[in-house]
């Protein structure tokens, strides 16, 4: 009998209009300098606990909304919290050294099986447990927080697996990896780059002034200060995927087709017992 392909964690409606919703208030937290006059107080030291306070309610409604729309159930859950520790746990060994952070290949791995609904609370909820793990609590932590969601959700959107397998899906996981991990360190960029001042008139925030002038001082800012360390991390994912990927992926794949996540259930009006089909023989019976 052909076993049942693993399939990633689906998003319903309510799921997915959370989600659209966090991502709008990520991108004005992190874009709102930009458009302030030179006035306006830039600290993301003071909005960032507000930021907080907003993201940790509207990521348990993912979660809720993601279990009324039928596409959570404990199993995944349980998931949930084995890989958010497993990433936590991962993120102390290289931080702080040339940029090497090898959590980001779980997150994208992760992401690749459980798709995008999933990949985004895991991203989020493992730098949220990173963050108390390592005492890096700060007002950096709500936007760390976002930035990696959208890093593991953009890895759940890639092509299909029944689309792109073996060398091919390591490839594009490996490139996705690559282009990922700049774009994770540019985004965190912004964050820092607006509260900084005194850098030179090249790479300085000026606030007020047109936002085509500031991203280009943005720019330069990237450049002379973080391509080294987004560039370890960049390649330290690309090796892991490469060296690693194929037997995490066929991990996470059979474990998503053990727990069967989208397995209906029904009740047997005869006996009150629950019917389940099992993954791996088609039908099972468990005494309710």
């Amino acid at each position: 009998m052909t076993r049942p392909r693993p399939r990633p964690i689906r998003i319903g409606p309510r799921a997915a209009a959370a989600l659209v919703l966090v991502t709008l208030i990520g991108i004005a937290a992190f874009g709102w300098p930009l458009l302030a006059d030179a006035q306006s107080g830039l600290a993301h030291s003071q909005d960032a606990p507000w930021l907080f306070a907003a993201l940790l309610p509207l990521l348990v409604g993912v979660v809720v909304a993601t279990i009324a729309d039928d596409g959570m159930d404990a199993k995944a859950v349980a998931m949930l919290g084995v890989l958010a520790a497993v990433g936590a746990a991962l993120r102390p060994l290289g931080a702080g050294t040339a940029g090497l952070e090898p959590m980001f290949f779980l997150m994208v791995l992760s992401g690749r099986v459980l798709g995008p609904g999933f990949g985004f609370v895991l991203g989020a909820v493992t730098m949220f447990a990173s963050a108390l793990l390592t005492g890096g609590v700060g007002p950096w932590m709500p936007f760390q927080m976002l930035a990696m969601g959208w890093f593991s959700l953009g890895a759940g959107l890639l092509p299909g697996p029944e689309r792109i397998r073996g060398r091919a899906e390591l490839a594009l996981l490996a490139v996705y990896g690559f282009l990922g991990s700049f774009a994770y360190g540019t985004v965190m960029n912004l964050q820092g780059w607006v509260i900084l001042q005194g850098m030179g008139q090249g790479i300085s925030f000026h606030p007020g002034e047109p936002v085509a002038a500031n991203l280009a001082r943005f720019l330069a800012y990237c450049l002379a200060t973080s391509v080294g360390w987004d560039l370890g991390r960049a390649a330290l994912t690309v090796v892991l995927t490469l060296t690693l990927g194929t037997t995490l992926l066929k991990a996470l794949r059979r474990a998503t087709r053990k727990a069967a996540f989208d397995a209906p259930v029904a009740f047997d009006a005869g006996g009150g017992s629950v019917r389940e089909p099992s993954p791996e023989r088609g039908t099972g019976r468990h005494a309710g």
